[in-house]
């Protein structure tokens, strides 16, 4: 870890001593559904609808017995039919071969319809305390624009934020970047005048940097050239 890399993690945990969760749940079955819920939408307007979803079908027994039409009108603010889907379909597998009960391990839940490894880690980080760091598109753009990362997609992103963080750190780390993409650096218009880690940041002395994965690809190519980007 650099000086600068230092100073902008000081930098965060500074700027968001409070940062958590923003999605509303109280158990591993909740935080599962919501997060499946949140992909492509608003925390806020899942927090929306959840609380009705949650009365109605408060485990994955009930969800389970649901039909994807019987579920869709309590969540179609949050976007596609096929999210009412999956957490019917997750409900089932869960009750077919957990008992039940929400599974506790990266590969179990990522057998589960509809969630991949930042939906896993989510439920991991928050449902049952294991070091995790989920990478949704906010972590993936502020770290990159940072400098905590150089990675061309989120699981690179991922490994080397991992690589780098103590473990004690990684759940909160990713709270911290979240909270900075929503806050500060937005993805079209980041606030650089107005950030607190601006003399730290990469991006803000490289007026490329806007898109992580384009700026990525131009700093493999100018490591090729033996520039230093």
């Amino acid at each position: 870890m650099n000086e600068n890399q230092r100073a902008i993690l000081k930098g965060l945990a500074e700027l968001y001593p409070g940062a958590g969760p923003e999605l509303h749940f109280t158990n591993p079955f909740e935080t599962l559904m919501a997060t499946i819920l949140a992909a492509q939408c608003t925390d806020a307007r899942v927090n929306q609808v959840t609380p009705a979803l949650f009365r109605d079908y408060p485990d994955a027994q009930a969800m389970a017995k649901a039909a994807p039409e019987e579920i869709f009108p309590y969540v179609k603010s949050c976007g596609f039919r096929s999210k009412a889907v999956n957490i019917v379909n997750a409900s089932r597998m869960i009750v077919e071969k957990f008992g039940g009960r929400v599974p506790d391990t990266l590969e179990e839940l990522t057998a589960l319809p509809g969630v991949g490894r930042k939906t896993a880690n989510v439920v991991l980080a928050f449902s049952f305390g294991q070091p995790a760091i989920p990478v949704d598109t906010h972590v993936f753009r502020v770290a990159n624009r940072l400098g905590l990362s150089d990675a061309l997609t989120v699981e690179e992103t991922e490994k080397q934020l991992m690589a780098l963080l103590p473990r004690e750190d990684w759940s909160q780390a990713h709270h911290w970047l979240i909270y900075h993409g929503r806050r500060v650096c937005h993805s079209q218009k980041p606030d650089c005048a107005g950030c607190a880690l601006r003399p730290y940041c990469r991006a803000a002395h490289q007026e490329h940097m806007i898109n992580p994965k384009a700026d990525a690809k131009k700093r493999a190519q100018a490591r090729k050239s033996g520039l230093a980007l």
